[in-house]
């Protein structure tokens, strides 16, 4: 079998044809102040260097509305931790198109990550990651991107690795109509390109280089609003046939190390249904959300109904969401009785009364990470209590990451009150009512901490972002494990108008339900961290705010904030703190 293999890869390389452009004539290196070279008269090799003060990259001439695009490519050796190297297509502006060859840096010895993704009017999330199967360091590889009508499909040494299908019948966006230049760059990202930000690039090994030779892109030619396209080349109609798909089968199960299709915890509610199935005397390999592609398959009539019911039932069974369970996951920490897990670990409830509040935590703690839970607060009359959802860490001077739900006289809204620590320091309070009753249902409440920023969402919606500002002298927490807590307890000293609104014991008990909790994080224990360099990065490392995210931010904070650290000028006479500039 491995020796079949061989003869594919051989057969690949040598039928793959490589027809050298010039980078003299081709491409324009546009940022880098001369750390990108053309390095011979022929414009055959280019090279982009990277040190502390600036990375580099280029650019194509043209602009193409589909095409061919490939290059050889040898890439940083040695220790190349938090730098990336790319090859990419990407359109302008704020709903761009956009698809992804990004190698990811590690620490010597150990592989680079190959990260794929394709993203259509500003939204990606289709990320796909690869370790090689050849050191990349030592000699030039060719990476295509071929981009027509119908599908994508990304080729290493001419071996596919990754179709991207055109299903827009199904209701999947597809990058079709915004023209797109082809990029390169050598950068630095060592806040989230390896394990995660834990480790940072080392500048002594500086000046980090990456080479590039025989560019070609062969393609539909944009220019004044109209395609020079020649629509009779091979590329314009090209499939994965059936050997493509056999060594990209191959590749996918020896070296593909993320699909975002297969990642549940990423997609609670149902992941994209990837699907390798033979129909119709051919392959059809995409990955779909499972209802579209169950209608795919219902629109198909030549399918029996046993295929339709076998697809069904298999997609139930395989990406179901299963629920956590508190007794697995959680411990009830005090409250001598007053937190109990029911329902066979799908729900806990905590209690106060005049005694005594309760509360839990998890089991793990966590080093970076997205933690998930449903609450039901105290209905009716809660003033002076405050119930808590929490990220906290040991210690005199700690770190922490606030939920906490400030209760009040029935008929007033709940405060609503977030806040970071760094080292025991907080002071970055905002404050908010919510738009609907929290009491009535349950509602999910998370956070999001990965090394870039920490996100807090209601229902999938953020309220609120805070940023790493490290670079302006703001702390930001890194480097000390949390674990998660969520409590019950009287504060009727402060909750509520500032302590002029007492808690009703005659209410008590009071309760509040916690459900669905959902930790996908960094675990820390004996010092170490499960996020390794041969861990798939979870979409939650480098998750970021997109336009659409933005616009629900602006909104929440325009409509239902209440307050705000960063615009109390009475409290900060001196000028409001650094990371207002950058922290929502």
């Amino acid at each position: 079998m491995k020796f079949a293999f061989l003869v594919l890869f051989l057969f690949a390389a040598q039928s793959v044809a490589v027809y050298a452009g010039s980078f003299h004539k081709d491409v324009k290196i546009h940022w880098g102040d001369g750390r990108g070279k053309i390095r011979d008269r022929d414009g055959k090799l280019l090279s982009l260097s990277l040190d502390k003060s600036s990375g580099s990259g280029f650019q194509s001439n043209q602009e193409f509305l589909y095409g061919k695009a490939e290059v050889q490519m040898k890439l940083v050796p040695g220790n190349s931790a938090g730098t990336v190297t790319t090859f990419y297509l990407k359109s302008p502006g704020t709903t761009w198109d956009e698809i992804d060859f990004e190698f990811l840096g590690n620490i010597s010895g150990h592989p680079y990550t190959l990260h794929t993704n394709v993203y259509t009017q500003g939204s990606g999330e289709k990320e796909q990651q690869f370790h090689l199967w050849f050191d990349p360091t030592v000699n030039f590889h060719t990476y295509c991107i071929t981009w027509n009508p119908q599908r994508i499909i990304f080729t290493v040494d001419g071996i596919p690795i990754r179709e991207f299908k055109n299903t827009e019948s199904m209701g999947v966006p597809f990058p079709k109509n915004q023209p797109m230049r082809l990029y390169a760059s050598l950068w630095e990202a060592e806040h989230w390109a390896t394990r995660g930000g834990l480790e940072k690039t080392d500048w002594s090994k500086a000046p980090f280089t990456a080479f590039y030779r025989n560019y070609n892109v062969e393609g539909c030619v944009w220019a004044n609003g109209k395609s020079s396209c020649p629509g009779n080349s091979p590329w314009f109609t090209q499939k994965v046939d059936f050997e493509g798909q056999k060594k990209m089968k191959w590749a996918q199960s020896k070296y593909m190390i993320y699909n975002y299709c297969t990642d549940k915890r990423r997609f609670p509610r149902g992941v994209p249904a990837y699907s390798y199935y033979y129909f119709s005397s051919h392959y059809i390999y995409t990955c779909l959300p499972s209802y579209l592609f169950l209608t795919f398959l219902t629109k198909h009539k030549d399918m029996s109904s046993f295929k339709i019911f076998f697809f069904s039932a298999l997609l139930a069974a395989v990406f179901s969401a299963s629920a956590a369970d508190f007794n697995s996951d959680v411990n009830v920490a005090w409250g001598n009785g007053r937190g109990k897990i029911l329902n066979n670990g799908q729900l806990l409830t905590l209690t106060l009364d005049k005694s005594s509040g309760s509360g839990f935590q998890s089991k793990a703690e966590y080093l970076f990470g997205k933690i998930d839970m449903q609450i039901k607060l105290v209905p009716g009359n809660s003033a002076g209590t405050v119930t808590t959802f929490y990220l906290k860490s040991e210690g005199s001077t700690w770190d922490e990451i606030d939920f906490e739900f400030l209760g009040n006289m029935s008929g007033d809204p709940y405060t609503l009150h977030t806040n970071v620590y760094t080292q025991g320091k907080g002071d970055k309070e905002q404050q908010f009512h919510l738009w609907f009753d929290p009491a009535a249902n349950f509602h999910t409440y998370s956070i999001l901490w990965n090394p870039q920023r920490i996100i807090w969402t209601v229902d999938n919606t953020p309220i609120r972002e805070f940023k790493n500002s490290e670079p302006l002298g703001v702390l930001f927490p890194k480097s000390k494990p949390m674990r998660m807590y969520a409590s019950l307890w009287n504060a009727d000293d402060w909750a509520t108008r500032g302590g002029l609104v007492k808690t009703d014991w005659s209410k008590a008990p009071f309760v509040a339900s916690y459900r669905h909790i959902k930790c996908d994080g960094c675990v820390h224990a004996n010092g170490r961290s499960s996020c390794s360099s041969t861990r798939p990065t979870s979409n939650w490392y480098t998750q970021q705010m997109d336009s659409t995210s933005q616009a629900r931010l602006r909104w929440v904070q325009k409509n239902y904030m209440i307050y705000n650290y960063c615009t109390d000028s009475k409290r900060f006479p001196q000028g409001i703190p650094r990371e207002c500039a950058t922290s929502a």
